[in-house]
């Protein structure tokens, strides 16, 4: 460094290398002093060495004054030569000081104030820690003293630690003979739980399967009571029918015969054709149809066979066969009147009034006092009430008479259906 004359020199701090003002009594000392400093400050070993440079290991090398000349701090004294003598003698003093508390410190001098706070904090605590150290170290060679006096205790114990000891060994050779019995035992209960796990498994599969099969029985039986029950209803649904129907007149319900103004009525066709009231001819031939039916139905409840004609009931296209002449007579008609060449229709009116005849003598067989109320004469029928007849032939006719005829025809047939009715039915419920 350069110095100014007027300035007192001063050395770098060896840590921070900031620089230093020295304190003057520092220019002066005794051979006492040095005597003094030159003694170490503690007495360390080896390893107190080594740890206390490995605290120190960052502080920064110190500059020695012989090495201050080719070093980066190096000086330059200014001044008259007695100055520089008196110079040269304060610094040999100082870097002397140094020296000697550089080796008895083990720290490099000088040191700033920052600095030596901060070594003198880092020797604290190493104060600290050899402290506890030495409280540790103290505290064992007590506990080895005490393990010393114990230990003429313990002599007289160890005959009975071997006994211990022997009584152990042979408790240890038992239980290593019991532990290679329970291993076995451990073995052998592996292969039973393997066993039983095999027949829970089985066990398993077998309630798996019962459990199917108890399902579909039960869905059997449920659909099956399901079924039962609907039979039941069923049953007790035909009954209730069964008893109606008992109760029910067959011919009845089958041919309804009623009437609509002029017109006699089977079934709701009407039987005739007024001018006013022109029927169509399919109307005509379907009640003609169902006539036939029904006249044929009362005969073969009654077993009885006409002679001469044989009805074939056949919708709108009903006839009658007549036996001894193999021919057919037509119960329908196709349209118009008073055809001369035309006469297998009317024929066949005709020859249905003669098996109503049939009919009612047989009736009059099983009972005197039936009787229709308009009499059958020959195509004709006579109400007994006024003594008027009525033609049941188109030809040579009115459309009134003829539908007159025929209200009559369905009226003497809706007596004889109430006879048979009753005649059966009291018969019936004889029987039962």
């Amino acid at each position: 460094m350069i110095m100014n004359m007027k300035v007192n020199v001063n050395f770098a701090c060896q840590r921070c290398l900031q620089p230093l003002r020295l304190d003057p009594s520092f220019d002066h000392l005794g051979e006492h002093t040095i005597a003094e400093l030159s003694l170490p400050i503690q007495s360390q070993s080896d390893g107190e060495v080594e740890t206390q440079s490995d605290s120190l290991e960052h502080l920064v090398p110190p500059f020695r004054l012989t090495d201050s000349v080719n070093g980066t701090n190096d000086f330059t004294l200014v001044g008259d030569s007695g100055e520089t003598e008196s110079l040269s003698h304060h610094l040999k003093v100082r870097a002397t000081l140094f020296e000697l508390l550089s080796r008895t410190s083990g720290a490099d001098h000088p040191l700033c104030d920052e600095c030596t706070d901060s070594l003198l904090m880092l020797v604290d605590q190493q104060l600290s820690l050899s402290e506890t150290e030495w409280n540790d170290y103290s505290e064992y060679l007590k506990h080895l003293e005490d393990e010393e006096m114990q230990q003429g205790n313990q002599v007289d114990e160890i005959g009975t630690l071997e006994k211990e000891l022997q009584d152990v060994r042979a408790e240890e050779a038992r239980m290593i003979l019991e532990l290679e019995a329970l291993r076995k035992e451990e073995t052998a209960t592996k292969v039973a739980i393997a066993e039983e796990e095999k027949e829970k498994e089985r066990l398993q599969c077998e309630e798996e399967r019962y459990w199917r099969e108890y399902s579909r029985h039960r869905r059997d039986l449920m659909l099956a009571e399901d079924e039962c029950r609907s039979l039941e209803c069923q049953l007790a649904y035909a009954a209730s029918q069964l008893e109606r129907l008992k109760k029910t007149n067959v011919f009845n319900a089958t041919f309804h015969i009623w009437h609509s103004g002029h017109f006699g009525t089977i079934n709701s066709f009407r039987l005739g054709r007024l001018p006013s009231a022109p029927v169509d001819w399919s109307e005509i031939n379907a009640a003609w149809g169902q006539t036939a039916l029904l006249l044929t139905a009362l005969a073969r409840k009654m077993d009885l066979t006409f002679q001469r004609y044989k009805l074939v009931p056949f919708g709108n296209h009903s006839y009658i066969e007549v036996l001894n002449q193999n021919k057919e007579l037509p119960l329908y008609g196709s349209g118009g009147f008073k055809f001369l060449w035309d006469t297998k229709f009317d024929a066949a009116m005709v020859a249905f009034l003669d098996c109503l005849q049939q009919f009612k003598e047989e009736v009059e067989k099983g009972d005197s006092g039936f009787c229709l109320p308009y009499r059958v004469d020959r195509g004709k029928i006579e109400d007994t009430g006024t003594g008027n007849s009525y033609s049941i032939k188109i030809q040579f006719n009115s459309e009134e008479q003829w539908t007159k005829a025929l209200k009559f025809l369905l009226t003497n047939l809706k007596w004889g259906l109430a006879w048979v009715s009753s005649q059966f039915t009291n018969k019936d419920e004889a029987e039962h």
